[in-house]
């Protein structure tokens, strides 16, 4: 059997094919970003799904795509704690921009961009991945992210620049306090997840005049950030991965129109594209 992995900050997609390449099961455990997480959770955290205890024995290779995988001593630690549960498997552990350019590859060039918890971007011509930007992490990067959101959502609150409808609605939804923000994003294993959470209640309200001038100004930063720096994208789709991206599509595409620039495919979750990429041309 051989296990495909798409691992966010959040959560991590898995799913299991047989000998004859069909789908024999899919499941979720949470996100395994060894920037932010313990790498002494991670083995307790798959013990607890039944499903892939039962399958462990008979999984002889594992493709894991993570975030915080861009750097070897992470692919490094992902590779050996996975190893801890599946000793019978080959794991091969490679960054999640590997997996959103497979994942999003149409048959033709494009830049590829993740906007899920955090964000990211890349040049994929079908067979050679480009990076010409580093991740700098939720602190000083993931421009237009569910966490780069959630911060400004945080952010304003506190600092009372919420209108007056929203502010009522926030209070109503959230009993936060100075001392559980400060706690859950300096001292929680995932701050990142932690302020991305918050998207939910801007989703909800994503039509008010206020959180669309907000998210607009976050999307445009990604772009300028993000994608503008690749020559490619002038003429290139742009395509996107995660789930940010896939609930504020509207705006998305409105920032693109802006800036003269062509957004393709958006697809909220990479793992069912990623696994028919791998039948296809990798297994």
């Amino acid at each position: 059997m051989v296990a495909i992995v798409d691992s966010g900050s959040t959560k991590s997609d898995w799913v299991i094919l047989d000998d004859f390449k069909k789908v024999f099961l899919k499941t979720e455990t949470i996100g395994f970003n060894p920037n932010f997480i313990n790498r002494e959770l991670i083995v307790p955290e798959i013990e607890k799904n039944s499903s892939l205890i039962l399958v462990r024995n008979s999984i002889t290779k594992i493709f894991f795509y993570g975030s915080g995988c861009g750097v070897k001593k992470n692919c490094e630690t992902i590779e050996e704690e996975l190893k801890k549960i599946f000793t019978k498997a080959e794991v091969v552990v490679k960054e999640d921009l590997m997996a959103a350019a497979y994942a999003a590859y149409g048959g033709k060039p494009a830049v590829v961009c993740i906007l899920g918890t955090g964000s990211n971007s890349c040049y994929f011509d079908g067979e050679n991945l480009k990076i010409k930007l580093p991740s700098l992490g939720f602190l000083i990067g993931d421009e237009g992210s569910g966490s780069a959101i959630g911060k400004q959502l945080v952010r304003r609150y506190f600092m009372q620049k919420l209108p007056s409808d929203l502010l009522a609605e926030f209070e109503q939804n959230y009993t936060l306090t100075v001392e559980d923000a400060l706690q859950n994003m300096y001292h929680s294993p995932r701050p990142n997840a932690y302020l991305a959470d918050f998207n939910k209640f801007v989703i909800e309200r994503k039509d008010h005049p206020y959180f669309k001038d907000m998210v607009y100004k976050e999307m445009k930063d990604f772009f300028e950030y993000q994608v503008i720096p690749y020559e490619e994208s002038k003429e290139a789709e742009i395509n996107f991965i995660g789930s940010i991206a896939y609930y504020y599509e509207d705006i998305l595409r409105s920032v693109a129109e802006e800036l003269h620039l062509t957004v393709g495919h958006v697809v909220q979750k990479p793992i069912e594209s990623l696994v028919d990429y791998h039948i296809k041309y990798i297994l």
